[in-house]
């Protein structure tokens, strides 16, 4: 179960990239962005945000049991959760998503209040709640955005 868990928490291994490896997840979740809202389904976008967290604080408990170390940054799986959670259920082009993904990254160096105060939760849910927070925010400000500029968008 411990490969399982450590395969999740790192998205597939994207989490082992030398540099910048949440960045290089939140790059890797736009891939599951694309598949998941190739279907269409406000249902299954939100079914894939619940999974994620679920499974996500499942197997980040484990992965810093593994990598001996309070959220490492191999794990990603939290970055896959921002990234859904920020571009979920709006019209976006992909000149939107892009944004989004500067957005989520922004929010999630800078942790504004509560997302700060999450990250001290324990284990994995600690790990994924702050870029759960992070991702709230950001939806709220790519809705903004959305707004101001829907050309853009």
């Amino acid at each position: 179960m411990s490969r399982l868990a450590v395969f999740i928490a790192t998205f597939g291994y994207t989490g082992y990239c030398p540099i910048a490896p949440g960045t290089a997840g939140s790059a890797a979740a736009l891939l599951l962005f694309a598949l998941v809202r190739w279907t269409g389904s406000p249902l299954v976008e939100g079914g894939a945000i619940v999974v994620v967290a679920l499974v996500g604080t499942w197997s980040a408990s484990i992965a810093e049991r593994h990598f001996h170390a309070t959220d490492p940054g191999q794990i990603v799986i939290d970055e896959v959760l921002g990234m859904l959670m920020t571009l979920a259920f709006m019209p976006l082009t992909w000149g939107g998503v892009v944004a989004g993904f500067f957005v989520f990254r922004a929010l999630d160096i800078v942790k504004p209040f509560p997302a700060n105060a999450a990250e001290r939760l324990p284990g994995g849910l600690g790990v994924m709640a702050d870029d759960a927070m992070s991702g709230v925010y950001g939806n709220i400000l790519m809705r903004a955005l959305l707004w101001l500029l829907p050309a853009w968008m």
